[in-house]
């Protein structure tokens, strides 16, 4: 190689101590520093919430709103006269929903009054007749009584003129009166016979038209109780068409919002056509729990409910009560473990929740909406401003362990 040609000169040294001590020194400031601390109690706040949470809370999202539902039906066949509500409008107790043509239910309703007075008028008569029949057997059994004394007479008289024949008998025989008071001691008594037998037939014909008359009071008495439960009939009828004329206006029989309608004006509805469903303010949660969550949950325990429709707000609950058996167990076709192969299937049981505060006005929440239920498990609760306080507390220290790492470093340390 020519001594004369230029060497080649060394590499510079790159300088990577000035870069790291730039690096670090952007770390160090405050513009990094301090939103980073922020950040990181964020997190460390929300972190322990959620380890509070899995500690002393259990949750589930297959959770939904049920409430009840009531459907409404026509009692009467008819058709639609008028429809007085629209659909999710919400309705009063009482407040008309539909009406049905009433003009058949009305002609029914005049035909069993007419029928109602026309037995009425029976009822009367018969009752009249009643009344007349009992007079009657009061009138025989006074002419029984008649008689009977009548014979009672009779007999006294044939017994006396007997005795008389028999003393005029003994006289004759004596010769102490005269045939001419015999033949008229003997007239006497056979009189007084004939009387006797008459008035016995007499009486006997009288007690035989009192028993007529009890016969013919019987029967009239029977006619009054005919004529009583027909009068009963034709009331209840005329009930009954009245009550199926009332059935021509439907009612809502509770507060709510009026959901599913199906009926418009002019349609022709059967007794018990579903025609529109009513649904209750009044509403809960059913949560459907792993069975392994039930081990710590009792009823009466508060719950924080999140709702879907409302953007997860969270709203104050607590247990109600727990199935008495898994969701499985109910259903149309619960499993047959004992036949086949088995597989273990970790079960979930409808729990009742209720909430404890009102939910917004101006939101409708209705059965079948998604909420998340969480429940407080354990009486151990951190409180969410300790749980911010101490995320503070480790952002804080981090920071300060973080700058003092930074600073050794910057110095060489």
């Amino acid at each position: 190689m020519n001594e004369d040609s230029p060497k080649p000169e060394p590499p510079q040294p790159v300088p990577e101590k000035k870069d790291n001590d730039k690096t670090l020194q952007k770390f160090n400031s405050p513009f990094f520093i301090w939103p980073a601390a922020v950040a990181l109690a964020v997190l460390l706040y929300f972190g322990l919430s959620l380890l509070a949470d899995a500690l002393t809370r259990e949750s589930t999202d297959d959770a939904f709103i049920a409430g009840h539902i009531v459907s409404i039906a026509p009692r009467i066949d008819g058709q639609v006269s008028a429809v007085h509500v629209l659909d999710n409008q919400m309705v009063r107790s009482n407040d008309p929903l539909v009406d049905i043509d009433p003009s058949d239910y009305s002609i029914t309703v005049a035909q069993k009054k007419s029928a109602a007075e026309s037995q009425d008028a029976n009822v009367k008569t018969v009752l009249a007749a009643d009344e007349l029949m009992r007079k009657k057997v009061a009138t025989a059994e006074a002419s029984a009584r008649k008689a009977q004394a009548d014979a009672d007479a009779s007999a006294a008289d044939a017994k006396l003129a007997a005795m008389n024949f028999d003393r005029a008998k003994t006289l004759l025989a004596d010769k102490t009166v005269s045939q001419q008071e015999f033949d008229a001691a003997q007239a006497a008594d056979n009189s007084a016979q004939a009387d006797l037998i008459s008035s016995q037939q007499n009486t006997a014909e009288e007690n035989s038209k009192v028993d007529e008359a009890h016969s013919q009071l019987a029967a009239a008495e029977a006619e009054v109780g005919l004529a009583k439960a027909q009068w009963e009939e034709s009331q209840t009828n005329v009930a009954s068409a009245q009550l199926n004329l009332s059935y021509t206006k439907i009612l809502a029989p509770c507060d709510g919002h009026v959901t599913r309608k199906q009926v418009e004006g002019g349609d022709y509805l059967q007794a018990g056509q579903q025609i529109m469903s009513i649904v209750p303010a009044e509403i809960w949660v059913v949560a459907n729990f792993k069975e392994s969550q039930l081990r710590k949950m009792q009823p009466g325990q508060s719950v924080l409910v999140a709702i879907d429709a409302l953007g997860g707000r969270k709203f104050r609950a607590h247990v109600d009560s727990v199935q008495a058996g898994s969701g499985a167990a109910f259903s149309l076709l619960p499993p047959e473990n004992a036949t086949g192969n088995f597989v273990k299937v970790i079960q979930r049981v409808p729990v009742k929740i209720l909430f404890d505060e009102p939910l917004p006005a101006d939101h409708t929440i209705g059965p079948g909406l998604s909420v998340t239920p969480s429940v407080q498990v354990s009486k151990f609760n951190v409180p969410d401003y300790i749980t911010a306080i101490v995320a503070i507390i480790l952002a804080f220290a981090a920071t300060v362990v973080f700058r003092f790492i930074l600073n050794r470093r910057t110095n060489g340390g």
